[in-house]
């Protein structure tokens, strides 16, 4: 039989502690390595001398378990879930904190400095996300063709499509339901909005499985999870629901768990308990964001998680079958996650920046043209995107959507561009379109 892609790490119970053993290695190895990793047992073992590799696991458990805490939250076994808070964990949530308790002119200057701005940008960062979500689950889409069909709001022409539009209404959902609790019918909700005319593993939207024909499968195939039994579905995710409706905040003695944190957890455990046929990861993703944003993390709204999971799906799989295969400690998932985050943060400065600059070209030209000051940002922002892709085709029903404005304001954008004949316009059978001429850098530099 070929050997399993994580091993088991040895079982540790600090109340078996041999201190003979552990005492050699106590001032040489802590809960993380010199570079702060959390290591896991498989990445462990091979790093230090073979014969001394267990005491040296065994303290460094010993040194992990005066600082774990243990959660309301147990496996199919009844043991529970728990996580600690090394250093160099602490130090990025530190970080994610002090970033997503901004606003998103504090990441990117002034980009988003009125609320048509903001309601765009919120609107084209979860489409981005929506993209990802989806191609994270297989959907084979290409970025550019996903991105034009949730921006004229065009039908999916197939299942993939189907589910990078699922995620859209999602996200949107999640953030419309941010300030109510957390049910069992909320989950499903979300889950059938995720998974609405979609057909993999025989799913039935907002509905849970109703077997055990369902695992979870490392990067090599062999079974890496199997999910709690169907039949304790709705006990153990009502347990979930009463997890994150509790109050964690620490006051008046109680436990104490960052909403970051707790996100994250929330994140893993509906992965864990699997109560889908299919669509899990979309909806643990969605009850991420629903809970940041409950908490009033808005920046979250402008990040995509699922973007660099898809860049490393190799670490997101390990992440979760660390912490299976170490006693259920999350500190794996957890730690994994946050760094996700903090990329996240770095990847939305850079979106924003190279947005900033494309718009700030549009002024300038505009600017130095005698259209000067007749343009507001949305129809800027078109004539960015006519200049960007000569030819492009613009509808009514596609700039009220992306600007999240009415078709009669919309209608109102183009028609004046079309004065300024800075676009044109022609019918196809009933529908108006308004496409961006070849020549548009010219028309702007026309005095």
């Amino acid at each position: 039989m070929a050997k399993p892609l994580v091993e088991r790490a040895p079982k540790f119970d600090i109340g078996e502690v041999n201190f003979s053993d552990v005492s050699p290695h106590m001032n040489t190895y802590n809960e993380t390595d010199e570079e702060g990793r959390y290591l896991h047992w498989n990445q462990l073992k091979w790093r230090v001398p073979t014969a001394e590799a267990k005491a040296i696991w065994a303290t460094i458990k010993f040194k992990r378990a005066l600082q774990m805490k243990t959660l309301n939250l147990v496996d199919d076994k009844g043991s529970p879930f728990v996580y600690s808070t090394p250093h160099s964990m602490e130090a990025k949530l530190h970080s994610v904190i002090q970033i997503a308790g901004g606003s998103v002119a504090t990441v990117a200057g002034h980009v988003a400095s009125d609320q048509v701005q903001k309601k765009f940008l919120v609107s084209s960062l979860i489409m981005e996300e929506a993209i990802t979500s989806a191609q994270l689950e297989g959907a084979s889409t290409t970025r550019a063709v996903a991105k034009k069909m949730l921006e004229e709001g065009r039908e999916a022409e197939d299942e993939d499509e189907r589910m990078i539009v699922n995620n859209f209404l999602l996200l949107k959902q999640a953030e419309r339901m941010s300030s109510q609790p957390l049910t069992i019918d909320l989950i499903l909700e979300f889950h059938r909005i995720a998974t609405e005319n979609t057909t993999e593993n025989n799913v039935i939207p907002g509905e849970f499985r109703e077997d055990n024909d369902i695992h979870v499968v490392d990067s090599r195939g062999d079974i890496a999870h199997q999910p709690p039994c169907f039949t304790e579905i709705k006990d153990r995710l009502q347990a979930f629901c009463d997890f994150a409706n509790a109050n964690h905040d620490g006051k008046k003695g109680g436990d104490f768990i960052p909403p970051v944190i707790k996100a994250i957890i929330l994140h893993f455990m509906l992965g864990y308990e699997h109560p889908f046929r299919d669509g899990n990861g979309r909806t643990a993703r969605a009850l991420f964001y629903w809970f940041m944003l409950k908490h009033e993390y808005d920046l979250f709204k402008y990040i995509s998680i699922s973007k660099l999971l898809k860049d490393d799906p190799k670490g997101y799989g390990l992440s979760f079958i660390y912490t299976e295969k170490d006693q259920n400690d999350l500190t794996y998932f957890i730690d994994f996650q946050l760094d996700i985050i903090l990329s996240a943060f770095e990847e939305l400065q850079k979106y924003l920046q190279t947005k900033t600059d494309e718009f700030n070209q549009v002024l300038e030209m505009l600017d130095d043209s005698k259209f000067s000051g007749k343009l507001n940002f949305v129809q800027k922002d078109i004539i960015k995107k006519g200049t960007k892709e000569p030819g492009r085709i613009f509808t009514v029903k596609e700039i009220a959507s992306s600007y999240e404005i009415g078709e009669t304001s919309a209608r109102t954008y183009l028609k004046k561009l079309v004065e300024l004949k800075l676009i044109l316009k022609t019918m196809d059978g009933r529908t108006t379109l308004y496409i961006s001429p070849s020549d548009l850098r010219d028309r702007l530099k026309d005095n």
